[in-house]
């Protein structure tokens, strides 16, 4: 008898440590689970003509909060057709929540409208249940007088900065005004301030390239 309650024993104590094994992966399982989503920046570039004055990352791109996007190149010009651009954010654990972010589109003062398609003021959805794009502007400058302001602006109620804009040129810089001389910088969009690229590209050398970043 006693040998029989000392196996009854061993039996059970090999019993609990299994289940106690056992449970440890659900533990790891669940706190992947809990693992918080980085929000994502989309941007939708694609060319409706000539698609060599649409270039860098062509098509929809989506970046992880501080991954800046592909630069893509504004070079329009006398060849048929131009750019269409459009902008919008993802994130699924609601992060953002209480953040607006909008971008403009307005022909400069003395400017032919037809170059800038879809002027006004556009919101860039933030969406937690699928990825989307906010209204497509046109971007179609040329020789024609002027050219087009692209602002974004941003309203939170957090105090940090979540939008960064990157805008340089790789030929005549008068074609994109507000470009930095130093590529890959960028400036913050927040609460007080708001930033305004100019795009004027025709057909002197060069264009224009723009990046966008989530976070600091």
């Amino acid at each position: 008898m006693k040998g029989l309650a000392q196996r009854v024993l061993a039996l059970a104590a090999v019993a609990t440590t299994a289940i106690t094994i056992g449970a440890v992966p659900a533990s790891h399982a669940q706190a992947r689970a809990h693992q918080p989503i980085s929000p994502e920046l989309g941007i939708q570039f694609n060319p409706d003509g000539d698609p060599g004055q649409c270039g860098g990352r062509t098509g929809e791109q989506w970046k992880p909060e501080g991954i800046a996007t592909d630069p893509i190149r504004f070079d329009t010009d006398s060849r048929p057709g131009g750019c269409r651009l459009a902008f919008g954010i993802f994130d699924p654990d609601n992060r953002l929540a209480g953040e607006h972010i909008t971008y403009t589109f307005r022909a400069t003062p003395g400017a032919d409208h037809a170059q800038c398609g879809n002027e006004g003021v556009h919101q860039m959805p933030i969406q937690t249940g699928s990825r989307g794009f906010g209204p497509s502007i046109r971007i179609d400058t040329d020789n024609r007088p002027g050219g087009c302001d692209l602002t974004f602006d941003l309203s939170s109620s957090a105090t940090t900065t979540s939008l960064f804009v990157g805008y340089s040129s790789d030929g005549d810089r008068a074609q994109c005004g507000n470009a930095s001389p130093f590529p890959g910088s960028f400036s913050p969009v927040d609460n007080d301030r708001s930033v305004t690229v100019r795009i004027d590209t025709d057909d002197r050398p060069g264009g224009c390239r723009l990046q966008l970043r989530l976070g600091s």
